[in-house]
Formats: C-alpha cells, sequence, structure tokens
C-alpha cells in the first residue's frame, strides 16, 4: 500500500498516518520502493466494479455505520476483523457482512443521509451481477479492497 501512496507523492507523515504505521517504517518503505518502477496509475473514483473494489466500499460502509449506531449496529462484530487481519474477504463472509449492512440500513433508515443507501444499493447491484473491467484492475486485491474501504469512508463523511 505504501508502494501506491508513493506513486500518488504523499509525504511520508501522511502515508504514516492514513496506514497507522511509525515514521521509521514507512521511511523504509519509501527508500525500498523509491527506486523500483512506478506502479501504473490507479483510477480512484468510487464508480468500479471489480469484486475487491466492492468488498472495500461495502466494507467502509460497515464500519461507517458500526462507528454511527455503535450500540445497535449489527455489523460491527464483522467491522473490525478484515483490518486486524482475522478475518478473510471469503463469499461467505461478504455474504454476511452485507446481510448485516441491510439489517442497520433497515433498522436506522429514517436517521441516516440517502448516500448510505445509495452506495449500498451501488455495491450490492455490484456484487450481484459483477462486470469484468475491460483491463485488469491495477494493483492487487487488498490494496484495491483497502483504497475503496478509506475512499468510501471519506465520500460518507462529506470529505471529497
Amino acid at each position: 500500500m505504501v508502494k501506491v501512496f508513493i506513486g500518488f507523492g504523499w509525504t511520508q507523515d501522511r502515508i504514516a498516518r492514513l496506514t497507522e504505521m511509525s515514521q521509521p517504517a514507512v521511511s523504509k518503505q519509501v527508500t525500498k520502493y523509491r527506486d523500483a518502477d512506478p506502479a501504473p496509475p490507479m483510477d480512484l473514483s468510487l464508480d468500479q466494479h471489480d469484486v475487491p473494489w466492492l468488498e472495500g466500499r461495502l466494507w467502509g460502509l460497515a464500519e461507517d455505520l458500526s462507528e454511527t449506531y455503535a450500540e445497535t449496529a449489527r455489523c460491527t462484530r464483522c467491522v473490525g476483523a478484515p483490518a486486524r487481519g482475522k478475518k478473510r474477504f471469503t463469499a461467505e463472509n461478504v455474504d454476511e457482512l452485507r446481510r448485516l449492512v441491510e439489517e442497520d440500513l433497515r433498522l436506522h433508515a429514517a436517521e441516516l443521509p440517502d448516500g448510505h443507501r445509495r452506495a449500498y444499493d451501488e455495491i450490492s447491484r455490484g456484487l450481484d451481477v459483477p462486470t469484468p473491467p475491460a483491463t485488469a484492475p491495477a494493483g492487487p486485491a487488498s490494496v484495491r479492497r483497502a483504497l475503496a474501504h478509506r475512499i468510501q469512508r471519506d465520500r460518507l463523511r462529506g470529505g471529497a
């Protein structure tokens, strides 16, 4: 992931904060990747339909719901496990997370902004009927998933 951020020209401090790594660890990674061939640029729009990207968006949506409704969110128990590396994104785990997010959206429909439901509808459609991209997506699935997660969270919070 650090390699991708280096390609964007981000500072070591910003990378350290985003990845929750220490500054020396980031510095070591930057040195490692500085001389490597630059990776092809990644498309950072939410409108992508490869499965890892959609899974990352679902994860970001679930995490936002979990933080907003900490006491009552059904998806809370599934949110932290992928971040800690305790759960992988298997079809069963993604289906479980989808089911829980859908239930949370139904339970809190009156209080939630429209963006949450709209995001879930896009993600759900994409996961139900995956559209293969015209070209192979740039970057490993785990990186794409993590970027989609972060971007989805930022968009739900009203970030640019």
